[in-house]
């Protein structure tokens, strides 16, 4: 998390909410480490702590040959909860956490090396600056090392068409709202800049090198198990927290049924959710020379 205020956030529940995401997203992203480290690497720097769910992956992978995995928030709380995950994993992995904001120009040095791998998953869309900031992310890598950031592929959906309660198409009222929502809160950002390309051209024009991409899916039929019922609560919330004065006042009664874990239309009950949703991994190469 960066560029942001962290004075109201409830920690322990905010914790949770991502220790339990860690836990359902746990095989594709041990999959995404696996894919993204080489033989050779041996340090990782990772942008943004979350729960420490990715860095204690990052750390089982490199557990055979050694290595370290440095975890970089401007939240301390998330960092000492990052960092005791991570550091549970291996003794033969050295943990270590850097507090620094990755819109802010001294994060060189507050970092204060490079790395074989510098990892950022969805972090760059919340900078002003996004190539400035991949650019700055860039300056962390060794040459020869690469850069990996994690964005938004296509929207992760939970619900049926028709879910029987208010009209029909609910979900897609929530995801335009949620990207409008998502389109004022970066209009309003101080600093704001447009980044009017894709991520791999942004990847090049920050100075990179064998830029390429590709997506994997969490993918989760129906019926859900407990883990599954509670990400699709997850995800729901976080609609509603966007769609307030979006959607039409019928759609967020529907909404709040939805979420009501007490009521008779929780989507918790339901045995027809699902999760679905596709994230792309872009990567580049720091040149030899740069």
């Amino acid at each position: 998390m960066t560029g942001h205020s962290h004075d109201n956030i409830d920690w322990d529940a905010h914790l949770q909410r991502l220790r339990d995401a860690d836990e359902f997203t746990a095989p594709e992203i041990a999959e995404l480490v696996g894919t993204l480290l080489r033989p050779t690497d041996r340090t990782v720097l990772e942008i943004g702590a979350g729960a420490g769910g990715t860095a204690a992956a990052f750390a089982s992978a490199l557990a055979e040959t050694g290595g370290s995995v440095t975890i970089v928030d401007a939240a301390p709380q998330l960092l000492a909860a990052a960092r005791s995950r991570a550091e549970q994993v291996c003794d033969r992995v050295a943990v270590r956490a850097v507090e620094a904001d990755a819109a802010d120009d001294s994060l060189l040095d507050a970092v204060g090396a490079q790395a074989d791998l510098v990892y950022a998953a969805f972090v760059v869309h919340h900078l002003p600056d996004q190539l400035a900031a991949l650019r700055r992310l860039a300056k962390l890598v060794r040459p020869g090392g690469r850069l990996a950031i994690v964005e938004f592929g296509l929207q992760t959906r939970v619900l049926p068409a028709d879910i029987g309660l208010g009209e029909p198409g609910l979900e897609a009222r929530l995801i335009a709202a949620r990207e409008e929502w998502f389109q004022q809160m970066r209009a309003g950002m101080e600093g704001a800049v447009r980044l009017p390309v894709g991520w791999p051209t942004a990847l090049s024009q920050a100075g990179l090198v064998d830029v390429h991409s590709w997506s994997y899916l969490v993918d989760r039929p129906a019926p859900l198990d407990d883990l599954g019922r509670a990400a699709v609560l997850r995800r729901l919330q976080l609609l509603r927290r966007d769609a307030e004065t979006r959607v039409a006042p019928g759609d967020i009664e529907v909404l709040d049924q939805l979420l009501d874990e007490s009521g008779e239309h929780c989507a918790a009950h339901r045995d027809d959710v699902y999760y679905l949703t596709a994230n792309t991994v872009h990567v580049g190469t720091r040149p030899q020379d740069g």
